[in-house]
């Protein structure tokens, strides 16, 4: 990409041959537990990942930004796939705009066959953030809540996010837990952040700020 903090203003794509072969190079040598799928803008590279995924089956798949059409597409491959509200509300096809809407259209999107959804509540009204994890083996959805952090600097954080809750699935830990701790080092990498200063845009939250986790998250309900 061609960006800095204003924004992207340019897109190179890479061959998918070439995708093919990074991603075979590391899955025959290195076998990773866990894969980050981030933005995708090819439908041929689509095509690629989605056919390394099956011939490799990887522990853990962890799809963000997640945009595809409502055709019936069936995600039985993927872990987890994360939205924002503006993503969520593409894929319902109207507005979400209370943690209830929220609820219910994560259960809707199991419907495509994933094992979990993540739908990110940042941009809900008031000054708490609600996200809401509906995994395929459980009823009741869990809500993560805190205090939003007054930045600008926040680009990034959800690929910051989803990538952290792949490690964190890499390590061990269940879903719902490493939900938990990734969006704990995100807010702790949000605020301790919100102050620099970096370029006329949003800046980049700090991603190296102290391991200690802030426990500032209400008990999965």
């Amino acid at each position: 990409t061609v960006q800095n903090t204003l924004g992207v203003t340019g897109i190179h794509p890479v061959p998918p041959a070439y995708v093919k072969g990074q991603i075979e190079a590391v899955m025959d040598d290195i076998r990773p537990k866990a894969v980050k799928i981030g933005m995708i803008n090819d439908a041929e590279i689509v095509r690629v990942i989605a056919e390394s995924i099956l011939k490799y089956h990887p522990e853990y798949v962890v799809f963000e930004p997640f945009m595809v059409s409502t055709n019936g597409c069936m995600l039985k491959e993927v872990s987890l796939i994360t939205l924002n509200l503006s993503e969520a509300e593409i894929q319902a096809g109207q507005k979400i705009s209370t943690v209830e809407d929220m609820k219910q259209q994560a259960k809707e999107m199991l419907k495509l066959g994933c094992k979990g959804v993540l739908i990110k509540g940042g941009h809900l009204d008031g000054g708490l953030m609600c996200d809401v994890l509906q995994t395929a083996t459980e009823e009741a959805p869990h809500l993560f809540t805190a205090p939003k952090v007054n930045s600008r600097n926040t680009h990034g954080t959800g690929c910051t996010l989803s990538s952290a809750i792949a490690t964190f699935l890499a390590l061990g830990e269940p879903m719902s837990v490493a939900v938990k701790k990734a969006k704990q080092y995100v807010y702790k990498g949000i605020e301790s952040g919100k102050d620099v200063c970096i370029g006329g845009g949003h800046g980049p939250l700090n991603h190296f700020h102290s391991p200690v986790a802030m426990h500032i998250f209400d008990k999965n309900e």
